[in-house]
């Protein structure tokens, strides 16, 4: 015959395991799945299977929960770790399972002081303000964190598993991160209605539902009538090669040939998009390439915006520039001049990929540590918008995407058009590109921009400011995307606001929570 301490044992086991698979249940709702409801769903059952728990057993269950969401939902960083990082599989998995672990920390943060502000001896806190208040606010707080603490990781918050659903709009006020407050105040109002408390379900859910139609209604952003033509050219050269010594003249050559059908006068392209590290090189070891591109977009009155590995001195930049005219009126001379103008240097870096946090220790240890494009440094935290034939850009390279902040301080007034390049190539067949472009379509509706996204093997697209891909290359074919992209007025409130107004409210209510439990 078991004991109680026996059962309690088994049950919670089964805990931990029903907390894994619902975590693990989160990743349908991102690309390529997007089953929008699976998110608030999964966080409606860990909410009520975790109330019997205290504090320290809550920390546990949400620490198995955000397990399972990261080690199943970001699976595809093990593609890049195993293929190129020249590690044994068991050191590979060791390292994805040490990731999930950490970013697991922030939910169970959350959890836990879900409960440790909601009980103290005989005082318990009103389930309203509990589940819609105290729990949103620290869902927020904690995923912020998460995309801010050690450089930051902000990929598949919980707002983003609305990219595809029919709250999507909400974001070009509220944000990506307002979208998980309200993913997660969904996940209260349902699991209040499992306490036989309906009433702030019927009130929630038809002004969620409003909102929702209303959301584009009040949108200042509206066609502008102009338009801008433009190429996305699509290499899809095999990662393996990429950055091969003898495979540079062959990569930049294609780049070109690929780019030659739109220097016929009938085709009238104002802008071509090369990706990421399109030219896998420094600018001193290939002037005389870029000279020549620069040349023939001038003569073809049209610009190339292409990634580059830019340099100063001893600093190396993960970079991008124009060749060709900035304004179509001008005529004479070239635009590029190798001089760090009309360049934009990548800020955020990516950890291990492109900087090695105490690389004197971590490089000799592994291959893994010293993967190409793992020495750069870090541009301005702000720059100027790319020019090209007159147009104003704002850049993002491969991960700073992410960043809604970060973007956000990139578009001005005279912003046409949002832009990032990426190579995904390091993450194969994986839903790691996938994902990527999602978060972007997200950025496009945020700055109520057209948004272009040109890679190395997809996915290339083109997205309108309410966060649709109007045009795309399928991934792993070589091919160029030509499209007239209509251009936009007016500024979202997103734009206008950002973040800190709901980051503000749900400071405010974590205040009212711990006041609420140090009165008690």
């Amino acid at each position: 015959m078991l004991n109680n301490q026996s059962v309690y044992s088994n049950l919670s086991i089964v805990s931990l395991v029903t907390a894994f698979i619902a975590g693990a249940s989160t990743a349908l709702s991102f690309a390529p799945y997007e089953i929008w409801a699976a998110y608030p769903l999964a966080l409606t059952f860990a909410l009520w299977q975790s109330k019997p728990l205290n504090a320290k057993q809550s920390l546990y269950y949400w620490l198995s929960f955000g397990f399972g969401c990261f080690v199943v939902g970001i699976s595809w960083v093990h593609v890049s770790i195993d293929t190129f990082g020249g590690m044994p599989i068991f050191v590979s998995m060791a390292l994805m399972a040490i990731l999930a672990l950490y970013l697991a920390i922030y939910p169970a943060i959350c959890g836990y002081l879900l409960k440790k502000l909601s009980q103290k001896e005989r005082y318990t806190l009103s389930p309203i303000l509990l589940y819609l208040g105290l729990f949103p606010a620290l869902w927020v707080l904690t995923e912020w964190l998460r995309g801010w603490v050690l450089t930051g990781f902000p990929w598949i918050w919980a707002g983003y598993s609305q990219t595809a659903g029919p709250l999507s709009e909400l974001a070009s006020f509220i944000g990506a991160l307002g979208l998980s407050f309200v993913v997660a105040l969904v996940a209260g109002a349902l699991m209040l209605l499992t306490q036989k408390r309906a009433l702030p379900a019927l009130i929630i859910f038809p002004v969620l539902v409003l909102s929702a139609w209303a959301a584009p209604q009040l949108n200042p952003i509206s066609a502008s009538g102009k338009t801008v033509k433009v190429a996305l050219v699509q290499g899809n050269i095999p990662q393996s090669m990429k950055w091969e010594p003898e495979a540079l003249w062959p990569t930049m050559l294609k780049y070109m040939d690929l780019t030659r059908a739109q220097f016929d006068e009938t085709s009238s392209v104002d802008i071509v998009i090369w990706p990421e590290a399109a030219i896998p090189a420094p600018e001193a070891m290939v002037e005389d390439f870029l000279a020549n591109a620069n040349q023939v977009a001038n003569i073809n009155n049209m610009a190339i915006i292409t990634g580059i590995i830019s340099h100063q001195q001893q600093d190396f930049y993960n970079s991008l520039i124009v060749l060709g005219n900035h304004n179509k009126k001008q005529q004479q001379g070239a635009d590029y001049l190798g001089d760090g103008s009309n360049e934009f240097k990548k800020h955020h870096l990516l950890p291990i990929g492109e900087f090695v946090p105490f690389g004197d220790l971590l490089r000799p240890i592994a291959p893994f540590f010293n993967l190409p494009m793992s020495s750069f440094q870090r541009g301005d935290y702000t720059q100027k918008n790319l020019t090209a034939v007159g147009y104003h850009i704002a850049p993002a390279i491969c991960y700073e995407i992410v960043f809604p902040e970060q973007v956000r301080a990139s578009v001005t007034n005279q912003t046409d058009m949002l832009l990032t390049v990426s190579n995904d190539a390091w993450f194969g067949a994986s839903n790691g590109p996938l994902q990527h472009m999602e978060i972007a379509q997200m950025r496009a509706i945020e700055m109520g921009k057209p948004l272009l996204r040109g890679t190395n093997n997809g996915v290339t697209a083109i997205v309108d400011p309410r966060g649709r891909i109007t045009d795309a290359i399928p991934q792993f074919e070589t091919g160029v995307l030509v499209a007239e992209v209509p251009l936009y007025k007016g500024e979202t409130w997103f734009r206008k606001i950002g973040q800190y107004p709901l980051l503000i409210l749900c400071g405010l209510l974590l205040m009212i929570a711990v006041v609420n439990y140090l009165r008690k």
